[in-house]
């Protein structure tokens, strides 16, 4: 039998040797270590060995760079060629898995002049944006919507959709998805055979038949505190917002109705789109915001742990993230990693600036994860959340 002694003498003689023997006979079983021999060595560090996962950086992508390459890209890919023709936001730090920050996954498309997509569906929630021309369009569960710059268009996950332009001139719109969260939690499926009943058989269709009124969602749900009895309004899988589209026009009423108000020193003047059925937000992956940033305006810096995609709508200004300034322009992209600090500025003095945000903050508030906090004008870090 080994005694303690036998063990120290062992380790003593020839312990580094030993170590990789047992280092190479774990990695052969698919096995790690989980100990720290040297802090100072990453290899064997404990903590390091948990938390080394790929990380998104901070990171903007230019729509000045973007567009060329959509219009490229639309010349060369044909709807025959693939029923996708998009330009995803690949992170740096997390290349070369296609997401735009840790759970979000962002793709600029530009559609020819009518031209529309065969319905699909997925078990990923995502929301698209228009940037230019008036006539993009979303068929969503029968509601079909035409949209235009700032508008924010709803696909919950596992409704059935498809995507196009109704209009005679090019149109763009940028899409988000929570892709990256359900590959992680291994619930990403898709399904592209759309049927519909007719005559009391199953039949494949490229186009969805009309069952809502194109301003369905608007008529519905666009006079806040007030909601129609008499409809249905668990859509889809119900753990959702039934509202498929909310209108920049409203949005911005809304904002401009705040103009003169303090706001917030680290989010100026921001809203939320909730579902109005029982104010709580869009999907359970996701929330999004509206964002004024008056002449001027400089927000505080702030930290939170949620993930945030940020594509400006209006003006100019900068951004700095994680101690890296950004300069922005109407449709740039900007990646704002959960853990890094952040603040916003508006480089006009004479003209507001709009953003729209996307974030995972749902998730970590629904895990009981979610922290946030705030810089004072001192300088002071306080907690906001």
């Amino acid at each position: 039998m080994a005694t303690s002694t036998d063990g120290s003498m062992r380790r003593g003689a020839n312990r580094e040797a030993l170590l990789d023997a047992v280092y190479d006979k774990l990695d052969s079983l698919d096995l790690a270590p989980y100990w720290a021999v040297n802090p100072n060595e990453s290899q064997n560090d404990e903590d390091g060995q948990v938390l080394k996962g790929a990380k998104a950086i901070p990171f903007m992508w230019k729509y000045s760079d973007i567009e060329p390459l959509l219009y490229e890209a639309a010349e060369l890919i044909t709807m025959d060629d693939s029923e996708r023709r998009s330009i995803v936001l690949v992170n740096p730090g997390l290349a070369p898995v296609r997401a735009t920050v840790s759970t979000l996954y962002t793709a600029y498309r530009l559609n020819d002049p009518r031209e529309i997509m065969p319905p699909h569906s997925h078990s990923i929630n995502a929301v698209r944006i228009g940037l230019t021309g008036d006539q993009n369009f979303t068929g969503v569960e029968g509601e079909a919507i035409t949209f235009g710059p700032g508008d924010v268009v709803l696909t919950p996950a596992n409704a059935w959709h498809n995507h196009g332009n109704h209009g005679d001139d090019y149109a763009v719109n940028v899409s988000i998805l929570d892709l990256p969260l359900t590959e992680v939690l291994n619930a990403a499926s898709f399904e592209h055979d759309y049927k519909e009943e007719i005559d009391g058989q199953m039949v494949s269709r490229r186009e969805q038949t009309t069952r809502y009124s194109d301003d369905h969602s608007h008529k519905t749900y666009g006079f806040g505190g007030l909601r129609p009895r008499f409809l249905d309004h668990h859509r889809g899988t119900g753990v959702h917002s039934p509202m498929y589209v909310y209108r920049w026009n409203k949005t911005r009423e809304l904002l401009e109705n705040f103009r003169d108000h303090e706001g917030s020193p680290w989010d100026a003047i921001q809203v939320e789109y909730t579902d109005p059925v029982n104010g709580r937000t869009a999907y359970p992956t996701m929330t999004f915001f509206g964002q004024m940033l008056r002449p001027g305006e400089h927000t505080l810096p702030q930290q939170q742990n949620a993930s945030q995609v940020v594509i400006p709508f209006h003006g100019n200004g900068h951004s700095i993230v994680g101690g890296k300034r950004f300069d922005w322009s109407p449709f740039d992209a900007i990646a704002i990693p959960g853990g890094e600090w952040y603040e916003h500025a508006n480089g006009s003095d004479s003209e507001e600036a709009t953003l729209f945000s996307a974030s995972d903050e749902p998730v970590l508030k629904a895990l009981g994860f979610y922290k946030r906090h705030g810089k004072t004008e001192s300088g002071e870090i306080i907690l906001l959340d």
